[in-house]
């Protein structure tokens, strides 16, 4: 027969278990699970998921960018105000910035502003990792920021020097040259001397004779001719290859100091003041003359494409020709001294440098289009040689009374690359290898110094050929 308690609840209970103890248990169990539940940040719970707390998120740093166009993209502020509660949740007005001008959303919203951009906050803390560290402004920027380079070391010293008995010392002579085949002209006293880079081997190539002196040498573009400008007013040409004269030209009165070829014509200055074109193609000496200098043509260039002739003068005046007047087509006179140093950039067409004697002292670079100067450098001593390098945007410049150095330039902004000294006396003579790494100096200590300057110019990165026309390629001649 069952008990009472048996019959009350229901439940057959094991011996030694009352109901209030079940009852007990249960109540427990459910007060632990009570507990647990409202408590979460007493004991750690494991979940299968992370939900972010929104007022501790920078949302207010997603603002928008004036890029698109509001008829084109269809854009309308109810769209967009419907597209931000989406993103970011309806509170997320609460966090915009007072100020911040594309990152306030409490102020009617611009169409056009349909782009989402992430912006610096400014007033966080500094963060290794924070764009403001790699950028000034307060946008973002998808370019890389690598670090500046270092830069350039230029040798100190000459990798070597040669002696150079009897190279004079006068300002207005040019009496080094190297050609495009590596072999360097040198005159010394009454005659000419052929030095090959390649071999180091010294050839005489003419002696003048007493009673005449060489006043300037000029190799062709293509290597192979060399023209001699005496003190006797003429000028002449030798095959370099075969150490032979070719032709004698006639038409100044006094010694001829500076010569420069272009593809065909040779031009010369003189002591006369004035300038001969001479042809080779033609018997006659001269085929034009150029009449604007008032004293001694110390400076001759042709551009790079042959068409403008810049000429100096012991007068401090610039002068620039062209093919089709006898008149100069620009004359410059800023310069305070004698104008030797004259060089065309390879770089940039029009672009002309001049460098000015003692009392001026002066790189000034000039615009021949339209005969503006486009910028000028103190260089504290007498510029008495200016050359481009082809590898790179920079020229070097050689100087004179006081500190007879050799400086190198980045252009435009004119920095120094870097300052050599070495030579005794004014650097009175410049010319270039024809890899452009190389330039060798001359002074009236006698000497010629070589010094690497210049870095190699860059290979051009290989074309990459496929397909059937690529195998077996070949060059046609």
């Amino acid at each position: 027969m069952d008990s009472p308690q048996t019959r009350k609840t229901g439940l057959n209970l094991p011996s030694g278990m009352s109901e209030t103890t079940l009852r007990l248990d249960s109540f427990s169990s459910s007060f632990r699970g009570i507990s647990s539940l409202s408590s979460p940040l007493k004991n750690s719970t494991c979940s299968d998921r992370f939900i972010p707390c929104r007022s501790s998120s920078r949302l207010h740093q997603f603002g928008l960018n004036d890029k698109a166009s509001p008829v084109k993209d269809g854009g309308n502020e109810a769209y967009q105000r419907l597209l931000r509660s989406e993103l970011f949740g309806s509170d997320f007005e609460s966090f915009s910035s007072p100020a911040g001008g594309g990152g306030q959303l409490s102020s009617p919203i611009s169409p056009s502003k349909n782009m989402l951009r992430f912006k610096t906050e400014h007033s966080g803390p500094n963060s290794p990792y924070s764009p403001s560290i790699l950028r000034h402004d307060s946008g973002f920027s998808n370019e890389s920021c690598t670090p500046p380079k270092p830069p350039r070391k230029v040798p100190k010293t000459p990798h070597k020097v040669l002696d150079a008995p009897s190279l004079q010392d006068d300002f207005y002579l040019n009496l080094v040259d190297w050609s495009s085949q590596n072999v360097l002209a040198v005159g010394l006293g009454t005659s000419v001397y052929l030095w090959n880079a390649s071999n180091s081997k010294v050839t005489r190539l003419c002696d003048l004779g007493p009673n005449d002196g060489v006043c300037s040498v000029q190799w062709t573009k293509e290597g192979s001719y060399l023209s001699i400008g005496t003190n006797g007013g003429q000028v002449q040409v030798w095959d370099g290859t075969q150490c032979k004269k070719v032709r004698t030209m006639s038409g100044h009165q006094t010694r001829t100091g500076v010569l420069a070829w272009n593809s065909r014509i040779l031009a010369s200055g003189s002591r006369d003041r004035n300038i001969l074109q001479h042809d080779m193609r033609v018997s006659n000496d001269c085929i034009n003359k150029l009449v604007g200098h008032k004293s001694e043509v110390c400076g001759l260039k042709w551009s790079n494409d042959d068409r403008e002739l810049a000429s100096g003068g012991n007068d401090n005046q610039l002068l620039v020709w062209n093919q089709h007047s006898q008149q100069p087509a620009l004359r410059l006179t800023e310069h305070t001294a004698a104008v030797k140093a004259i060089a065309w950039s390879p770089h940039q067409s029009g672009l002309l440098a001049s460098g000015g004697g003692t009392a001026d002292r002066c790189i000034r670079f000039w615009n021949t289009a339209n005969g503006h100067q486009l910028n000028s450098v103190d260089t504290g001593s007498q510029v008495c040689n200016l050359a481009w390098s082809k590898n790179v945007n920079e020229i070097v410049s050689t100087h004179g009374y006081s500190q007879n150095q050799i400086m190198v330039w980045k252009y435009p902004s004119l920095s120094k690359v870097a300052t050599l000294t070495g030579h005794s006396m004014r650097v009175l003579y410049l010319a270039m290898s024809p890899d452009g790494q190389t330039i060798v100096t001359g002074a009236g200590d006698e000497t010629l110094r070589f010094w690497n300057v210049f870095p190699s110019v860059k290979p051009p990165s290989p074309c990459k050929e496929t397909g059937l026309w690529s195998l077996g390629r070949t060059q046609i001649r």
